[in-house]
């Protein structure tokens, strides 16, 4: 008898442990529920808008390839080099139409995977940052599409006409040039909201920004020579509005940046003035 009880007692202890793993497990395993069917809702809309535009794919890809085709010379056309080139670059380029326009709809589902685990001040500032992310991302490749496209596209053409050589691209790598062209520019069009970000989170102040300012209108150059074609006026039109854009975002940030309390003020006005002494020493 006195060992059952002693047993029975020990079981009692281990129950609440018990009990706490197993509320653990099934907590896990209902956010993996729920990941699931987000993910399974995201893939299924992404499919549904697939689905509702492969009829019109050959004239989603006249309409995505235009800016080249209108700067062709009479009679120019793009040629396929690929045996299957002529039907996967337009189904993948009414995938990339299908997914900006699900995108929103994708975007909805992360966010209601992940704001129950939000605070409420967290939630006010990411639905803005989301929203505004996509505008942004769209902008920045209907800038490319509109202005930089036909403008690179010309130039090319003109630059052709003196060798006597005929401008002939092949589908997929003008796929290629258009998907890199496109991302370059939809992620340029962020910046705004990487400074707003960044100086809402007290991560840098809109003084340091102005100060770094030199440094980013060079590094907006060297990317640009990075990730655009080999000719000036391309990466003139990714440069430039690249560091206007960080200007709009020291801008905006202004609007939420946080004020420092007066000691943290005064510390920061004593490390200026020690950083300034030190330049000086070292000049000297």
């Amino acid at each position: 008898m006195t060992q059952n009880s002693s047993q029975d007692s020990k079981n009692t202890q281990a129950d609440p442990a018990a009990e706490k793993d197993d509320g653990v497990s099934e907590t896990f395993l209902s956010h993996l529920f729920e990941l699931r069917d987000r993910l399974i809702k995201a893939v299924g809309a992404l499919l549904f808008v697939f689905l509702c535009l492969v009829y019109w794919a050959p004239d989603i890809f006249h309409i995505f390839s235009r800016p080249l085709l209108d700067a062709l010379p009479n009679g120019g056309k793009m040629i396929v080099t690929d045996v299957t080139g002529s039907f996967f670059v337009p189904m993948k380029v009414t995938m990339l139409v299908a997914f900006l326009g699900a995108l929103p709809f994708i975007m909805y589902q992360i966010w209601a995977f992940i704001a129950p685990g939000l605070y409420k001040h967290e939630r006010r500032l990411i639905i803005p940052i989301v929203t505004s992310s996509y505008v942004l991302f769209i902008a920045g490749m209907a800038f490319a599409y509109l202005l930089v496209f036909p403008t690179v596209f010309q130039f090319m053409a003109h630059y052709n006409a003196p060798l006597g050589a005929d401008m002939a691209t092949d589908i997929d790598k003008y796929l290629s040039f258009a998907m890199t062209t496109f991302l370059a520019f939809g992620l340029t069009f962020e910046v705004p909201v990487v400074v707003v970000v960044l100086v809402k989170l007290n991560m840098v102040r809109i003084k340091k920004l102005k100060e770094i300012r030199p440094y980013i209108i060079v590094g907006a150059f060297v990317i640009a020579a990075i990730v655009t074609p080999p000719d000036v006026l391309s990466q003139l039109l990714l440069a430039i509005p690249l560091c206007i854009l960080y200007e709009l975002g020291i801008f905006i940030a202004r609007f939420y940046e946080s004020k420092l309390d007066p000691a943290d003020e005064a510390a920061e006005a004593a490390a200026e003035a020690e950083a300034a002494e030190a330049a000086k020493t070292n000049k000297a």
